[in-house]
């Protein structure tokens, strides 16, 4: 088998604290005795997914930053008006632009944003400024134009190219309340890509009557010839500044998921799209940048978020935190690692414990108890507003109860009494999947907070699966009879999913459905292993100390509890889960 050392030509190192970084070493592994974690040096420039759009739409504006965008007005058949607000993971409805348009430009940030040109029944001039919740009117551009590209503030815009009565080098300066004439472009163009201030602005790409790859460099005066683009495209995103530029998809003629990086001289080919697509809007910096919509033929509703950084990478693992004060399995599970619920659950005999117990990241203390004392039951919420409902007493279950994180009270029986099933969401909006009558059953059910109504059922019929998500998205995963299948719900109905790598019931799990953790379990034996699932498979990651079955979970992907459970005995045993983690390093790397 070839070793790390053959393969880098140097060995890992244990030392006991972190070691000088320096940055022509990526790939350097060292092993940090101290804090007992494995950790390397490398390099990450990749296109993830975020969340989608509400409207699926092109030719629309965009500007913000990777965890606060702004997407605004665009054309799905026709020109629309709306405006949506991107978190850093979903997207959310703000106020509506005055005009309705497409083609516009856009510059500034979520709460100071800037809309001007575009086309609604002809080429508009109309100038918008948004201030995180509604527009307002600003200043009319002096060049009637749709296509324009933008860069800057709201109090220090600048809009460049387009199209007016042919394609535009016209580039305007807006100070807050009205524009005026800046330097024009080399270049006359229109769909450029673009990013920069007012007096350092970046356009690059574009379309004369063909698809160009000109870049040029705005200095608050006048426009100057740089390094011409790898791919020439029109219709592309653009980011960063004018010094660390990044320019995105467009079109050759055929749509391309092309990715450059500017460093103020010329441009690098990097890590491509996932989805090919022209007409986008376009956000953020160049190491943290922002696609969404756009068409591939048909208007997208796709997010993309672009990281690019040098970091420290540490590895996966599971660290033993405080036990229950109660051993015990079959007990369910809620809340997050530094703040977990732990109630119900088998110790010797039916009808089982009624004890709550409350994780603090580093101990158990008691909570208020289950006002029907229960095992194999689920659990949902969070330590605050958590959610038990179904399991045995000395007789299948259909009880349903609200925790305030003092007390327990009653909420809306169960449809189907079951118990052995498992459980996702929050306190006003519940899942409750599977489980077991006199039979395995398939049977969903949804809690609003007061009553249960059935949702669509599981494609497999089990019992004792693991699950992980929330009421419009969950997962479900294992279970028995012993099974790998793994389904995803969607509000109204299950899918398939990847399988498990290891088919096992009684498993424990945490997480959403696109970045979920099942761990422990049984299939002829008890496991410990893990495996996280990215919305499309699992893979395995390290392993629990504790091989176990009946534990509950609680948590995130990358920051998960497991607790109780069963191997040859009852167990207290509390372990805690952190993913593997980039650290960004630059700032404190040595040179090469």
């Amino acid at each position: 088998m070839t070793t790390y050392n053959e393969l880098a030509g140097f060995r890992v190192n244990y030392v006991s604290s972190d070691p000088t970084l320096n940055s022509g070493n990526e790939g350097q592994v060292w092993y940090n005795s101290t804090s007992g974690t494995l950790k390397a040096l490398v390099q990450i420039k990749a296109w993830s997914a975020g969340g989608s759009m509400s409207t699926a739409r092109k030719y629309l504006g965009g500007c913000g930053i990777q965890t606060a965008g702004l997407g605004f007005g665009g054309e799905t058949t026709v020109g629309v008006n709306s405006t949506e607000e991107y978190n850093g993971s979903s997207w959310a409805a703000g106020g509506n632009l005055n005009t309705t348009r497409y083609a516009i430009g856009g510059a500034g940030t979520q709460t100071a944003g800037l809309g001007f040109g575009g086309y609604t029944t002809a080429n508009s001039n109309a100038t918008e400024e948004y201030d995180g919740s509604a527009w307002t009117t600003g200043g009319n551009l002096g060049t009637t134009r749709r296509g324009p590209t933008g860069a800057g503030t709201q109090t220090a815009g600048l809009a460049f190219g387009g199209f007016a009565t042919a394609v535009s080098n016209s580039t305007e300066e807006y100070d807050g309340s009205a524009w005026t004439a800046g330097g024009n472009l080399g270049t006359a163009r229109r769909y450029i890509g673009g990013c920069g201030i007012q007096t350092a602005g970046l356009a690059f790409g574009g379309l004369t009557t063909v698809s160009v790859a000109d870049t040029e460099e705005y200095n608050g005066t006048s426009w100057t010839a740089s390094e011409n683009l790898n791919t020439a495209r029109h219709g592309l995103g653009g980011a960063g500044t004018q010094t660390s530029g990044l320019g995105f998809g467009g079109t050759t003629g055929t749509n391309t998921t092309a990715t450059e990086q500017y460093d103020g001289s010329a441009w690098t080919n990097v890590i491509s799209m996932a989805t090919a697509r022209r007409f986008l809007g376009s956000a953020g910096t160049a190491q943290s940048g922002l696609a969404f919509g756009g068409t591939t033929g048909s208007n997208s509703a796709a997010t993309e978020e672009f990281t690019s950084s040098i970091n420290v990478t540490t590895a996966a693992a599971w660290a033993s935190g405080g036990n229950l004060s109660t051993a015990r399995r079959a007990l369910a599970g809620a809340g997050i690692q530094t703040a977990g619920l732990a109630f119900g659950g088998f110790i010797t005999a039916d009808p089982g414990t009624n004890s709550t117990e409350e994780y603090d990241g580093s101990a158990w203390t008691a909570g208020g108890n289950l006002g029907t004392t229960r095992h194999t039951l689920a659990g949902a919420g969070l330590q605050t507003a958590g959610l038990a409902f179904g399991g045995f007493t000395t007789a299948l279950s259909n009880a349903t109860e609200e925790y305030d994180g003092s007390a327990w009270t009653g909420g809306g029986n169960l449809g189907t009494t079951r118990d052995s099933l498992a459980g996702a969401g929050i306190q006003t909006a519940g899942l409750g999947f599977g489980g077991y009558t006199t039979v395995n059953v398939a049977n969903t059910e949804e809690y609003d907070g007061s009553a249960w109504t059935a949702g669509g059922n599981l494609a497999t019929a089990r019992r004792t699966p693991g699950g992980a998500g929330t009421q419009t998205a969950g997962l479900c995963f294992g279970g028995t009879p012993n099974t790998a299948a793994t389904e995803e719900y969607d509000g109204s109905a299950w899918t398939a999913g990847g399988n498990l790598n290891d088919a096992r019931s009684r498993l424990g799990g945490a997480g959403i459905q696109t970045a979920a953790l099942a761990f422990g379990g049984r299939s002829t034996v008890d496991f410990s292993a893990t495996e996280e699932y990215n919305g499309t498979s699992w893979a395995t990651t390290t392993s629990m100390t504790t091989a176990r079955r009946y534990l509950a979970g609680a948590g995130i992907q990358t920051s998960a509890l497991g607790f109780g459970g069963f191997d040859t005995a009852n167990t207290a045993a509390t372990e805690e889960f952190t993913g593997a983690f980039q650290t960004t390093t630059a700032s404190n790397l040595t040179s090469s």
